[in-house]
């Protein structure tokens, strides 16, 4: 009985926050004739209940990233993906202020409920012995900010392949009906990737440049940076291809998603295999 008077703990509080959210979203915006109802952006209360939802998720991050009675900065594959759905989610909540995004809650929210327990089902994480030096926090900032920005786009992109599914088979719901253009929601996409692709680079160039005082050690061709350097000459070639030959459509979808999961096998594929396969919180 005291445990039910308790209050719940933030992962839980933004597990459940973030599956009803995505329940009501699913009943208003996916289901019924496609002029049921009409097209709108977030309400108030749900932008509302949705910050409430970050702000759970984000206390859980700080006491995965920063245990108490710990010392240093504890950062691993757990942390990483639950941090990068995090951020995701909140550049959806800013960017819907200005720009129709609908659709990408019924993506994004699920994702995001099943992160917010990551840190506490895999609590083994590495620890960072460099965390307060600048240049390795500005290192993080960027790659966490050019990760999250790459999952809304490869969200987006998904999104975009269903609607143009559904528009060619004439299945409309309320949600499809009240999409943007294909055009528009085309250059949202191209946005989103010039921007993480910009934070990209400026990931890997400060990787090169300061690795020694980023890392402690010179700069080596693991699985991280293999990874992470394929994944950016794929969005390098999406983005010569966009201007310059006009790729769009499904070339453009199947481009970014192969970007994305290079770019996801780079830290947080590498890191599962180490931690949850292989048992080792180094290397």
């Amino acid at each position: 009985m005291d445990m039910l008077l308790q209050p719940p703990t933030p992962h839980v509080l933004a597990l459940v926050l973030y599956l009803a959210l995505a329940l009501h979203f699913w009943r208003s915006h996916w289901r019924g004739a496609a002029l049921a109802q009409p097209v709108r952006g977030l309400a108030w209360w749900e932008r509302t209940w949705l910050a409430v939802a970050l702000l759970a998720q984000g206390v859980t991050l700080v006491q995965a990233l920063f245990p108490a009675g710990g010392a240093g900065m504890h950062f691993g594959f757990a942390v990483a993906l639950s941090l990068i759905t995090w951020l995701a989610v909140a550049l959806y909540w800013i960017e819907s202020l200005s720009a129709r995004m609908e659709g990408l809650q019924m993506l994004g929210l699920p994702l995001a409920a099943a992160s917010s327990l990551l840190p506490w089902l895999f609590p083994g994480q590495q620890m960072i012995a460099l965390a307060e030096a600048p240049l390795f926090r500005i290192h993080l900032l960027v790659a966490m900010l050019a990760y999250s920005l790459f999952t809304l786009a490869a969200l987006h992109a998904i999104l975009m392949a269903v609607t143009e599914r559904h528009l060619h088979s004439g299945r409309m719901t309320p949600l499809f009906a009240g999409m943007p253009p294909l055009l528009t929601m085309e250059t949202l996409l191209f946005r989103l990737i010039h921007i993480a692709f910009l934070l990209l680079t400026l990931t890997l160039a400060s990787g090169v440049l300061f690795s020694e005082q980023i890392f402690g050690k010179a700069l080596t061709f693991n699985h991280k940076t293999v990874f992470a350097i394929l994944s950016w000459l794929i969005f390098s070639a999406l983005l010569i291809g966009r201007h310059r030959y006009g790729w769009r459509g499904r070339t453009a979808l199947r481009w970014t998603l192969a970007g994305f999961i290079l770019l996801l096998l780079a830290y947080v594929g590498t890191r599962f295999v180490l931690e949850v396969i292989l048992g080792r919180t180094g290397g």
